[in-house]
C-alpha cells in the first residue's frame, strides 16, 4: 500500500545501509576460544544484550539519517550527510575486524576515537536538520562510549596483544 505524496527511497536507502553495516560488523565479529581467554570487567554488558541493543541503535540513527535527508533538499547538505553516515559506517566496521578479526584491543581502541567522534558528527549534521533526528544519534553515542570505557578496560586487563594468535 502506498501513501499518496510517500517516497520510500530514502527510507529504503537507509534501512539498506543500516542492514549491510549491521551484518558487516556481525560478520567480523568472532567470539571464539581468544575472546572467550580474554578477562574482562564485571561490568560488562551480557553477549545477548549486543543484538538487541545495536537493532534499536540502527534504527534510531537510519530514522534520523532520513529525517534529515527529507528535511533539508540542498545537494551540499545531502553530500554532508551521506559522507558522514559513509566515513561512520566504515569506522563502525573497522573497530570490529581491529578487535575480533587482527585480535588488537589496543589498536581498537585508538579508533574508537574517531568512531565516537564521528557519531558526534552524525548527531550535529542530522540536528542540524532536525532537533529529533540528532537526539536520535545519542543511544549510538553512549553505547560507544560505554565501548570505549570495555575496550580500555580489556586492554589494561590483557595487554600485550600480538594480533592472531
Amino acid at each position: 500500500m502506498n501513501l499518496p505524496g510517500a517516497d520510500w527511497g530514502p527510507p529504503a536507502v537507509a534501512a539498506a545501509a543500516a542492514v549491510l553495516v549491521a551484518v558487516a560488523g556481525a560478520v567480523t565479529t568472532t567470539t571464539d576460544a581468544w575472546y572467550r581467554r580474554l578477562r574482562v570487567p564485571a561490568w560488562k554488558p551480557p553477549d545477548w544484550a549486543f543484538g538487541p541493543v545495536w537493532t534499536v541503535i540502527f534504527v534510531c540513527t537510519a530514522t534520523s539519517g532520513v529525517i534529515a535527508w527529507n528535511g533539508d533538499a540542498d545537494p551540499g547538505a545531502r553530500r554532508l550527510l551521506l559522507s558522514a553516515f559513509a566515513v561512520n559506517a566504515v569506522l563502525n566496521i573497522a573497530w570490529s575486524v581491529l578487535f575480533f578479526r587482527l585480535r588488537r584491543p589496543d589498536w581498537a581502541l585508538v579508533e574508537v576515537a574517531a568512531l565516537w567522534l564521528s557519531i558526534a558528527v552524525l548527531a550535529a549534521v542530522t540536528g542540524r536538520v532536525s532537533t529529533a533526528a540528532g537526539l536520535m544519534n545519542l543511544p549510538y553515542l553512549t553505547w560507544v562510549s560505554v565501548a570505549a570505557c570495555l575496550n580500555l578496560r580489556i586492554v589494561r586487563l590483557n595487554a600485550p596483544f600480538r594480533g592472531i594468535a
